[in-house]
Parts: C-alpha cells; structure tokens; sequence
C-alpha cells in the first residue's frame, strides 16, 4: 500500500495536478460493468476521455473525479516516468 501511495505522489505536478498523458493505462478502483478496471486516456485536460479496455466503451469525467479514483497508472512502454519530450 505504501509503494502504491509513493507511485501516486510522484505523478503529481506543481499545481496539484496528476502527471497523465494520452496514451497511459490506468486502473481505477471500481470496475467497469464489463468487470475490466483498466482505461486508456484519450484526452486530457479539464474532462478526461477514456476508453474501457475490456469493452470499448468511451466515457468522459471530471479530472477531480478520475484523480480520486485512480488505483494505478501504466505509462507506454517507450515512454520513462519523468522524460519530457
């Protein structure tokens, strides 16, 4: 739980904002009704896009939501956790 606690914190930035990019994976704390936790980002800024990775579905929320609810977050496999391009 710990090291779960350490990975969230060094996702956020100065202004209280997770570090989320289009592209990652995240797992959130319920499941989809298709019984997959796990969503892509399709965009990202005040409302987030995602896509459920189990059905397809897309949903929009709130940033203030989708950060209380993330469990994990999976970057791209090129991708390094601090590297900006």
């Amino acid at each position: 739980m710990l090291y779960l606690k350490k990975q969230l914190d060094s996702l956020f930035k100065e202004g209280n904002q997770m570090d989320l990019r289009i592209g990652d994976i995240i797992r959130l704390k319920k499941p989809h009704p298709c019984g997959s936790s796990e969503w892509e980002i399709l965009r990202v800024g005040m409302d987030f896009r995602l896509k459920c990775m189990g059905c397809g579905h897309l949903v929009m929320l709130p940033r203030k939501e989708v950060e209380k609810k993330i469990r994990q977050v999976k970057r791209p496999a090129g991708e390094a956790n601090g590297a900006e391009e």
